[in-house]
């Protein structure tokens, strides 16, 4: 039964239901009807749920503002304690412990639905009720086949289970559309402009984990001046702005801007929203999803614990077929045509991202979910029309976005200081570094292809074609990338001509996303990835998968849709200086050398929209042998990915112009710029 039939009558129904659900729960908790092995587990479960429900009427009755801090850290502790490393172990949230607690037959797919049902926290905080209802439900359908039936088989809860999520696709299909284009919903905007900031007590209003870093974060930013905070949030909507500006877009034809942003940044975030109020616009916000793993989006936290986000990536394995991920993509576009017009006028994000947890190394076990052959490729069929869907309703030519990254306590004891060079980094001339990006362009602007090769135990030989040029003058294959939608400055970029495109990439380790890749390397034909290896695990296997599930995203290949030089050597010796480096997000390592992104292009659906340098030459290297296939069919040209991966410069040995009449000019040389004007830029390296 679909979710318009159950909820017909209203609010009214919805009421009623939820209290005949949360009285059988109530009831639950105590019985001792299903057979031994599994009382604990819905005894535990409906206990989590009744303390939820404790904190939904709480949240109904506008009474979450003002427990006390007491209160907050008690409920805190009770939502979360158990998925922290040395609790984790025996948590049915773990899917290795479900399994030995639980068997083998049903001890995964309870924990999927454990897992699902600790997601109750959001809704309960956020006062939504028929969200919460919808689940209760789901769970005593489940119980009762464990009470009433002798013989229940997994493939009965799998059923259910995969009925639930299909009936009400629409639901959270809604949900993700109308909380990043309808400001009307304020739960997190609400939050960040009318908590008192200086009140730490307004943390625990998400229902999120609150840890460490997000408590020494908010007492770091209010410890900083008006001013500083100020020159914080300016930087980014300035970036915001800019970025428009320079793509000749109307941003005065946009009326919302979606803030993504980590717990404690309150302060800088509620000085960028009235920014944003200045140029006509309004914020909206999104919670990111849990458990998440790999970048962060919306309003996030810090992971309670790394290895539940690893161990429940692929969960959606439990109801993912082609029928399902045809009905949500259905439920997406109805969504859409339902905020058609809010859409319309969605001027993109401004994120907030942060960098500095500590390293953590990950199991792959055996009991987790992973995608079948079948399901990865609707997973990336899945991808690519939600692509195009987004696309449609929020035009890539029509909008933009900006990108600023800090870090967080846990990088170390030297954290105000790196903060406060973090800030320094996100303001640096962008005017001197434009001049000089523009003589390495002047070069690059020779070249039929750069080659690029490592020195010491980097392997990297790699021949990247370049586009081009039919009349120099007023034409160039690479942008000169300074401070606007990526913050900080830094990048010359091109998007590579895939045939002609050939060699080995390979760096000794890098951080991509969260997850660290050691030895990982990449053979490129024609462009495209044709072998990848690293060495994360004993196994090749695992390693394999590891990379195409992470790396590629599950497609079988991947262009090389990106070839830039990070100028930034200044983000580079504060990183060596504070021995950071392997904590650096993309965002800032990209700058810190030569990079290649494996997907699509930087323009992916902007192509045709005129991008000019500085200079006034009109940057022409925006598409590829992939992406031109839009033409004829997208489904063809978006891969819905883009992977930064960055050669530090120790492991570079040179980059260098080949021309097509042999001759040679070296950009960079062990790992020093050689163009003539470029000679600042080594300064920091020494």
């Amino acid at each position: 039964m679909g979710y318009q039939e159950i909820f017909k009558d209203g609010n009214e129904e919805v009421y009623e239901r939820y209290t005949l659900v949360i009285e059988r729960i109530g009831e639950i908790r105590r019985e001792q009807k299903v057979p031994e092995e599994y009382r604990h587990y819905f005894g535990k479960t409906a206990g989590l749920i009744c303390f939820l429900d404790e904190i939904l009427r709480k949240a109904e009755a506008d009474a979450i503002r003002v427990r006390s801090l007491a209160e907050c850290e008690e409920d805190n502790r009770r939502l979360y304690e158990e998925l922290l490393p040395g609790h984790y172990e025996d948590s049915y949230a773990n899917p290795a412990a479900a399994v030995r607690l639980l068997g083998r037959e049903f001890g995964g797919l309870l924990c999927f639905l454990y897992t699902r049902l600790r997601e109750l926290a959001a809704y309960a905080f956020e006062g939504r009720r028929m969200h919460f209802t919808i689940f209760c439900e789901l769970f005593v359908e489940i119980y009762n086949c464990f009470e009433w039936k002798e013989g229940t088989k997994a493939e009965e809860i799998r059923r259910i289970l995969y009925g639930f999520f299909y009936d009400y696709s629409e639901i959270f299909a809604e949900d993700r559309v109308r909380d990043m284009v309808d400001p009307e919903y304020d739960f997190f905007t609400g939050i960040v402009m009318e908590s008192d900031l200086s009140d730490l007590r307004y943390l625990y209003r998400y229902g999120e984990y609150v840890g460490e870093n997000e408590i020494r974060t908010a007492e770091f930013l209010n410890a900083l001046s008006e001013a500083e905070v100020l020159a914080m949030a300016d930087t980014m909507t300035e970036g915001f702005r800019i970025g428009y500006e320079k793509l000749g877009k109307d941003l005065a034809k946009k009326e919302t801007v979606c803030m993504e942003y980590p717990l404690g940044f309150e302060r800088m975030v509620r000085a960028a929203i009235g920014n944003l109020k200045k140029l006509g616009l309004s914020a909206t916000a999104y919670r990111c999803p849990q458990p998440s793993f790999g970048r962060r989006r919306g309003c996030s936290t810090s992971p309670v614990n790394p290895q539940f986000g690893f161990d429940h990536k692929a969960d959606g394995a439990v109801y993912l077929d082609k029928a399902y991920v045809e009905r949500y993509l259905e439920a997406m576009k109805a969504a859409y045509e339902k905020y058609k017009k809010k859409a319309a006028r969605h001027a993109g994000p401004a994120v907030t991202e942060t960098f500095g947890e500590a390293n953590f190394e990950l199991v792959q076990k055996p009991e987790a979910y992973q995608y079948s052959e079948a399901q990865q490729e609707l997973v990336v069929y899945q991808m690519s029309r939600q692509g195009r869907l987004i696309n449609a309703y929020i035009p890539g030519d029509e909008r933009s976005f900006t990108i600023i990254a800090y870090p967080i306590p846990e990088i170390g004891a030297k954290y105000t200081d790196i903060f406060r060079e973090t800030v320094k980094l996100n303001t640096l001339d962008y005017k001197a570094y434009c001049r000089m990006q523009q003589r390495l362009i002047d070069v690059l602007d020779t070249a039929d292809c750069v080659h690029i090769t490592g020195k010491g135990k980097n392997k990297t030989d790699l021949f990247v074609k370049i586009h081009p040029l039919a009349d120099p003058n007023r034409q160039t294959a690479f942008e000169n990338c300074v401070a606007d939608v990526n913050i900080p400055v830094g990048e010359v970029f091109t998007s590579p001509v895939l045939e002609g495109t050939n060699g080995k990439l390979h760096v000794t380790w890098v951080y991509l996303n969260g997850l660290r890749y050691q030895n990982l390397e990449l053979d490129f034909t024609d462009g495209m990835v044709t072998a990848y290896s690293c060495s994360n695990f004993a196994g090749e296997e695992d390693n394999r998968r590891f990379l195409k599930e992470n790396l590629l995203q599950q497609h079988d290949t991947l262009p090389l849709g990106e070839f830039a030089i990070g100028t930034n050597t200044t983000a580079y010796r504060m990183a060596k200086e504070y021995g950071i480096m392997e904590k650096l997000p993309i965002l800032i390592a990209e700058k810190t050398g030569p990079h290649f992104a494996i997907g699509d292009t930087c323009y992916s659906h902007a192509e045709e929209t005129a991008v000019w340098n500085p200079d006034g030459k009109e940057m022409i290297a925006k598409d590829n042998s992939v992406s031109v296939l839009r033409k004829e069919d997208e489904a063809k040209a978006y891969l819905n990915c883009h992977t930064d991966i960055t050669i530090p410069y120790e492991e570079l040995d040179r980059i260098t112009v080949v021309r097509r009449d042999g001759s040679k000019t070296d950009v960079i040389r062990d790992g020093r710029f050689m163009v003539p004007g470029t000679e600042e830029l080594n300064q920091a390296l020494e």
